[in-house]
């Protein structure tokens, strides 16, 4: 049993320190690996299949919706990324540059893409000419590359994965409408599949996407009461039209510039799995995600007909549509059971000698430890309503998580004051001035999250500077 104790004892614990555990459980559950550039990361296999099980989901509902995918260079002419000012300005100093293409110094620099928006809308003004091509519904799965200082797994890396939605709309409603659409996708997703409560809301004019009039964002809270941001969703207005020079002809037989939007979420949500659900045993997978549902664990597997039987289960849980793998390796179960602890998988299944004679089977619940003893009758229904209780069940604890740590304050000392103590997100009034939103983030060390959608009257002044108040705003310390 040693070799399992140490197993389980190669990880931090992360009441101990947080960043180390969770830079552990990255290595330990094996998804994701250092390169020998500073900043790029390897995914591995494990870690690689979450982010398929991701896209494939969200795929589905972008196409339901009616988008399509589409595939843009990864290099961006300087002149081209120089022509919406506010948007070059807020990338600026995170491009990489090509300048050389072979032994030939280029006649004019290429920007790796930090984000397409550049590239879509030179596009966009080749394709766009009458009302008739609009709207335009695209999206791109791909990675991008920003020259980050620092770096930590799925959190922040140079080079990352991510899908950019970038769609153009006859009208401003329409482009608000499909902006605010996308935000919803992504809000249900976090909930319905990741099991992952989030606050929604609107950027401050200081945080919002460069280039951008509005932006929606989706915040997540992680263990140590951190804040993620989980994805956003951008409505440009017709800045970058302008700016492009794309026209349609609308059927006023008149010239008209369309209104745009962008949208993208990247494995950070990766992040946000492992520091929501993860605990101190390694990481804690949603159902949803894992690229295994349901580990099948023959006990005396040496005995005849152990693994035919287990086999057997196996098949019928897979023939249902469950992801499960069955590990008949000569590891000791105790072995077994450390490790795909550590990689999180939601449900192990034992099946030994006496459970055959009896028709039944064990399940174990990753969550919450809990064993049940099952019929191997009906079993494909017991697996599939578990695992929907398991994600009910980390949906639950991640809830109480935020609510528990979400609070409203009525001064700057008050949320100095319980942040250092707590963490969390604290509520307050704002009155909107970005003065009064630097001063927060000087003297309490948080930064607005967003202006949540609803909206509470905690009161008719601004927490900061006591002026009258617009808004209700939710601060904390970010990822």
């Amino acid at each position: 049993m040693a070799q399992d104790k140490k197993q389980v004892e190669q990880i931090t614990d992360m009441e101990v320190d947080f960043a180390k555990w969770y830079t552990d459980v990255c290595k330990k559950a094996e998804l994701i690996d250092y390169s020998s550039i500073k900043g790029m990361f390897i995914y591995r296999p494990y870690g690689y299949a979450i982010w398929e099980n991701i896209q494939r989901i969200l795929d589905g509902e972008f196409k339901k919706t009616g988008h399509e995918n589409v595939y843009l260079p990864m290099l961006i002419p300087e002149s081209l990324l120089q022509k919406e000012k506010d948007h070059v300005e807020g990338f600026a100093p995170e491009c990489a540059w090509v300048t050389y293409g072979g032994v030939d110094k280029l006649e004019e620099r290429y920007c790796i893409r930090p984000t397409s928006e550049t590239l879509f809308c030179e596009h966009y003004a080749n394709i766009i000419h009458s009302h008739r091509d609009l709207p335009k519904l695209y999206n791109q799965w791909t990675s991008v590359l920003r020259w980050e200082k620092t770096s930590r797994p799925f959190l922040r890396h140079r080079e990352f994965l991510w899908q950019e939605g970038h769609t153009m709309h006859a009208t401003a409603e329409e482009a608000q409408a499909e902006t605010e659409r996308m935000f919803n996708i992504y809000a249900d997703f976090f909930k319905d599949v990741l099991a992952i409560p989030v606050v929604k809301g609107r950027k401050t004019d200081k945080e919002k996407f460069s280039g951008a009039e509005a932006t929606y964002t989706v915040e997540c809270m992680m263990h140590d009461r951190k804040a993620l941001q989980g994805g956003t969703s951008h409505y440009f207005g017709d800045g970058f039209a302008k700016a492009f020079d794309i026209t349609f002809t609308g059927r006023d037989n008149q010239l008209h510039h369309p209104f745009q939007t962008s949208w993208g979420v990247s494995t950070r949500m990766i992040a946000g799995i492992i520091m929501v659900h993860g605990d101190n045993n390694g990481l804690v997978l949603p159902p949803r995600v894992a690229p295994i549902q349901v580990v099948v664990i023959p006990v005396a597997q040496h005995k005849e007909g152990v693994i035919e039987a287990n086999r057997a289960v196996m098949d019928r849980l897979s023939a249902a549509g469950l992801r499960v793998k069955m590990d008949d390796s000569d590891q000791s179960p105790g072995w077994k059971f450390a490790e795909y602890e550590m990689k999180g998988v939601p449900l192990r299944l034992e099946l030994g000698p006496k459970d055959i004679e009896k028709n039944q089977c064990v399940l174990v619940r990753r969550d919450s430890g809990e064993k049940a003893f099952v019929s191997l009758d009906g079993i494909e229904d017991t697996v599939s309503r578990m695992l929907d209780e398991i994600h009910n069940g980390l949906y639950t604890k991640a809830l109480k998580n935020l609510e528990e740590n979400t609070y409203a304050c009525a001064s700057l000392e008050e949320v100095k004051t319980k942040v250092a103590a707590q963490g969390g997100f604290a509520k307050t009034m704002w009155c909107g001035d970005l003065e009064c939103e630097l001063k927060m983030k000087e003297e309490a060390g948080v930064s607005s999250r967003c202006i949540p959608l609803e909206q509470e009257h905690l009161g008719d002044t601004c927490a900061i500077c006591g002026k009258p108040a617009r808004h209700m705003v939710y601060w904390g310390v970010a990822y």
